[in-house]
Formats: C-alpha cells, structure tokens, sequence
C-alpha cells in the first residue's frame, strides 16, 4: 500500500508492531537513514530475498527507497513472499522531512 509522507509517518507512530525497511544502496544510506531502519538492499537481487526470509512475517513494514519506486518493488516482492503489512512511502527519503541518523555499520 503506498502511503503519503504524512499518513506513513503518523501510521507508523501509532504502529506498536513496526518495523522499517530500508531498500537502498550502502552508497545511498551513508548518506542517512530513517532512525531505526533495517537496511536491505534491494539490488541485491537473491540476497535481498535471502534477507527478506530472516524477518518476521507478522510484523507490519514501513519500506522506503530514494524515491519511491524500488521500494514499491520491494512491497510487491514481500506481498508475494507472504509479508502481509507492507506500506510503501510515496516520494521515498529524498522528500522525508522527519528526523535522520547515520547508520553505524553498513
């Protein structure tokens, strides 16, 4: 399901079962990420779904890419993996005016 940057946003704080999923490159998430995301890089292509597999069905996901479209992709690959709660953030981290960390590790 896509999401504005609004309803994600406040969706999100209300989610008690959330988990953020951050699809871009290593490149792209030095620059900053979403506190809290998960990094999986969907270029990875069998290691993305590799990655995928490791995390808990159950949960809801917040997916975000750099503009919005790879991770729609990523929402679509995880419907059909089973996933059932995925919401994709429309116009991605590019327009994500929230807060921003530094990963520690890539």
């Amino acid at each position: 399901m896509n999401l504005s940057q609004q309803d994600w946003t406040s969706q999100l704080e209300a989610d008690s079962n959330a988990v953020i999923l951050d699809v871009r490159t290593e490149d792209e998430c030095s620059e900053g990420i979403i506190p809290g995301a998960l990094i999986n890089d969907i270029f990875k292509g069998q290691g993305f779904i590799y990655r995928l597999e490791e995390l808990d069905k159950t949960k809801n996901y917040y997916v975000y890419c750099k503009a919005g479209s790879r991770s729609a992709q990523a929402c679509s690959i995880m419907n059909q993996i089973g996933f059932e709660n995925t919401y994709n953030l429309e116009g991605g981290f590019m327009n994500w005016q929230g807060e921003v960390s530094i990963p520690d590790t890539l």
